[in-house]
């Protein structure tokens, strides 16, 4: 059930997004809009090395990442540059989604490409109007959802 629904999961969300990225050091958690491409089931995105954000991750790798009814956390790797040639797949999405920024930052010296590998997965949804939650659960790869009492 676990790679099914994380299947699904991963295609509503499609091959990129604008979602909000969360990340946290020395109890100070700091959020903004991030422009990420989707590929194969992990979430990449670029950023400037000197940037508040590239420096909480090297410290924290940890991170938090919302869209909707979608919670998702993470673990981030530092892979390289937007452009190096093992990074081709995001690239060329990058530059077809978000082209404004493809061309102005992406050839940057200090943009680095960081990759997000999903350690658990919350969302709401309804089933007839009763709300429920899902978890994944990556690491394990368990699957679980929760339906709630409308009446109490």
């Amino acid at each position: 059930m676990f790679i099914n629904r994380a299947n699904e999961l991963f295609q509503s969300i499609g091959e990129n997004k604008i979602m909000y990225l969360s990340t946290c050091v020395d109890n100070r958690v700091t959020s903004r809009a991030m422009s990420f491409i989707i590929y194969n089931q992990k979430l990449y995105f670029q950023t400037d090395k000197t940037s508040l954000k590239y420096e909480q991750i090297t410290k924290n790798p940890n991170v938090a990442v919302c869209i909707d009814n979608i919670q998702i956390e993470g673990v981030c790797k530092h892979i390289g540059g937007p452009l190096d040639n093992n990074n081709n797949f995001f690239s060329q999405k990058y530059k077809e989604y978000f082209r404004g920024s493809f061309d102005k930052y992406s050839s940057m010296k200090n943009e680095v490409l960081v990759e997000v590998t999903p350690t658990h997965i919350e969302l709401w949804n309804y089933d007839e109007g009763r709300p429920y939650q899902e978890f994944l659960d990556f690491n394990n790869q368990l699957y679980d959802k929760k339906y709630y009492d409308c009446n109490s």
